[in-house]
């Protein structure tokens, strides 16, 4: 993790986490549905979704693993870059490509 010196800005894990909601919504599936085309466990959307551990004395609050997230951009039938996006709102596609050097 960054200290409070460095130039990488933090994930927006909030922005992520609406963005999931509102791509499942958008489609009508449940968490279930969701769970079933990706083979991501259904309590694992909900914590990735709510950002909170499923018990209060469980373990703390979850990203999920690259591999959750590319399950979870198949299903959706996006690529993990489109899914991805809102963790870095100040880039758009065009910025990332012209700023490699």
């Amino acid at each position: 993790m960054p200290d409070s010196s460095s130039p990488v800005r933090e994930p927006d894990f909030a922005a992520m986490r609406l963005r999931l909601a509102r791509l499942r919504q958008q489609r009508g599936w449940s968490y279930n549905e969701l769970a079933a085309r990706s083979g991501v466990g259904r309590n694992t959307l909900v914590t990735l979704e709510n950002g909170k551990p499923r018990k209060e004395d469980g373990p703390p609050e979850t990203h999920g693993t690259l591999l959750t997230w590319y399950r979870i951009a198949e299903a959706l039938d996006m690529t993990l870059g489109e899914l991805l996006a809102p963790l870095q709102p100040h880039r758009s596609p065009d910025t990332a490509s012209t700023e490699q050097t």
